[in-house]
C-alpha cells in the first residue's frame, strides 16, 4: 500500500511517499504552487500516478493543541482531497516537524540558505514516517 504525506505550504508543498509495503517514507520532493486549485490539480495528479492508497496530511496544531489559521487551512484541503481523490485523508499532528527536519538538515552540512529548497519535503517525509511507524505499532 503506498501512502502519500504531505506538509502542505503557501508556496512549497512536500511530498513524500512509503514504500510498497508502508514500512518507510522515502521519494521526497516538493510542488511550488501558489494557486490552491493548481495545487489540488497537481496533487490529484501525483496520487494517480504514484497509485497512492492512503494519504497523511500534516496538521500544524498550535502547541497548546489548538488549531488555528494554518490547521484549518490544511482541514480544507484534506477534505477537497477527500472529495477529488475518494481516498482517506489522516490529519497527522506535526507539531515540531519543521525545527526536526530544520536540526536533520543542519547536522547534514545543509546551510541555512539551503534549507528552504529542501525543508518541506523532509518535514513530509517526518510526518509520513511518524505516521508509519504508529500504524505499524498499532497493528502488532
Amino acid at each position: 500500500m503506498r501512502i502519500l504525506g504531505i506538509d502542505y505550504g503557501d508556496a512549497r508543498t512536500g511530498l513524500s511517499v512509503s514504500d510498497p509495503s508502508g514500512f518507510l517514507a522515502g521519494s521526497p520532493s516538493v510542488i511550488h504552487e501558489w494557486n490552491y486549485d493548481k495545487l489540488v490539480d497537481k496533487l490529484v495528479d501525483f496520487i494517480g500516478q504514484n497509485k497512492i492508497e492512503e494519504i497523511v496530511l500534516g496538521w500544524p496544531k498550535n502547541m497548546d493543541g489548538t488549531a488555528g489559521p494554518r490547521a484549518e487551512k490544511c482541514e480544507k484541503l484534506a477534505e477537497t482531497l477527500r472529495e477529488r481523490t475518494g481516498l482517506p485523508v489522516i490529519l497527522w499532528d506535526e507539531r515540531r516537524t519543521t525545527v526536526a527536519a530544520h536540526d536533520i538538515l543542519h547536522q547534514s552540512g545543509k546551510k541555512m540558505k539551503k534549507h528552504r529548497q529542501t525543508i518541506d519535503a523532509v518535514a513530509a517525509s517526518l510526518i509520513l514516517q511518524g505516521y508509519l511507524d504508529r500504524r505499524r505499532h498499532e497493528m502488532g
